[in-house]
């Protein structure tokens, strides 16, 4: 079974958040069909998390959800932004969504570390 479209999967994700209260936004658009996402949560409190898509053997075979892994938790900001650069400049066609809450449930399954 294949993934939705990433520029579908973040509209609704953003929809969902801001729905409910959260400030979400793109802050980077990416290939619209087939770009990576990656999401940094912002706590409101001077840190922030960061989630990178999870190797392909942690994501159950013929499943269609996207699976996160933890890049970084409430470190700060300048240290997610240099990830994400780097990364940027490995594979622009990546997306980046900005989340802003203080709860833990961000509303994506993420992995525990092989």
């Amino acid at each position: 079974m294949s993934q939705l479209r990433s520029d579908l999967w973040c509209a609704a994700f953003i929809r969902r958040h801001n729905d409910i209260g959260h400030m979400c936004v793109v802050s980077r658009k990416g290939d619209p069909i087939a770009g990576q996402i990656w999401i940094e949560v912002d706590h409101l409190n001077g840190t922030v998390s960061l989630f990178s898509p999870a190797p392909a053997i942690a994501v159950k075979e013929g499943s269609a959800e996207r699976v996160f892994e933890s890049r970084f938790e409430r470190v700060e900001p300048q240290i997610s932004k240099q990830r994400t650069d780097r990364e940027l400049e490995f594979d622009p066609d990546i997306w980046i969504i900005s989340l802003e809450m203080r709860t833990d449930d961000f509303g994506i399954e993420i992995i525990k570390h092989l």
